[in-house]
């Protein structure tokens, strides 16, 4: 029996925004549809105008060639800020196939991702994530759905050895070693609280309380980072 193939989500997309694009550059719908038809997208003006009038949805290649003839960046035609692999990449004017290539992933694997909404590379597959999508830190950790092993990988550094951490909190956050081993140590120093003789309530009151994750981006920014925080 043939696998059914998953149904793409549709292209987050805003109709108003399309239409304020094209007001704002005095263009009919006959001139954007010759634009979008130098790259290499021939359709007719009915399709633009569906676009604005919300009737249909442009697909992923219908979409990455009316941002160009309307001279916007794609994620101005989007009807929400990217918020998953597909949004950033579409943002990127990438298809999945040359995202996966620029990457160094077959195909399948990061269509897997994208479909799943986890990704599973490693340390160097995740930092050419990061660059390929134009992503920060703080956002590659949200849209590989990774924040909650972050989290988790957080508190053993504050309870345990933090070296011990260190592989897997890099795999997640690709940044060089010896800084994340100084953000690490200086996390665990902040917030471990000494469990010996006399050490009691004033001891306890000295470690911070706010949230590991956000402490751990606070000190991470104020780093020299090559992949923004």
């Amino acid at each position: 029996m043939r696998r059914r193939q998953p149904v793409p989500a549709p292209v987050p997309f805003s109709p108003a925004a399309a239409r304020a694009h094209r007001a704002g550059l005095g263009l009919t719908p006959e001139q954007v549809v010759e634009g979008m038809a130098a790259h290499g997208v021939r359709l007719l003006p009915a399709h633009v105008i569906g676009w604005e009038t919300g009737g249909i949805r442009p697909s992923e290649e219908e979409f990455i060639a009316l941002s160009r003839a309307l001279w916007c960046p794609p994620a101005q035609l989007m009807a929400a800020r990217p918020a998953s692999l597909r949004d950033f990449r579409l943002a990127r004017e990438l298809s999945q196939e040359q995202a996966a290539r620029r990457i160094g992933v077959p195909a399948q694997t990061y269509e897997r991702a994208e479909v799943s909404g986890r990704w599973t590379g490693d340390e160097e597959q995740t930092r050419a994530l990061a660059h390929v999508l134009g992503l920060g830190l703080r956002s590659l950790v949200l849209v590989t759905h990774r924040r909650e092993e972050l989290d988790q990988l957080l508190r053993r550094v504050v309870q345990g050895r933090w070296q011990g951490q260190l592989k897997a909190v890099a795999r997640l956050v690709p940044v060089d070693r010896e800084l994340l081993a100084e953000v690490l140590a200086e996390l665990q120093g902040e917030y471990r609280v000494p469990m010996h003789w006399g050490a009691g309530t004033a001891a306890a009151e000295e470690a911070p309380r706010g949230p590991l994750a956000e402490r751990f981006w606070e000190l991470l920014a104020a780093r020299p980072t090559e992949i923004p925080v």
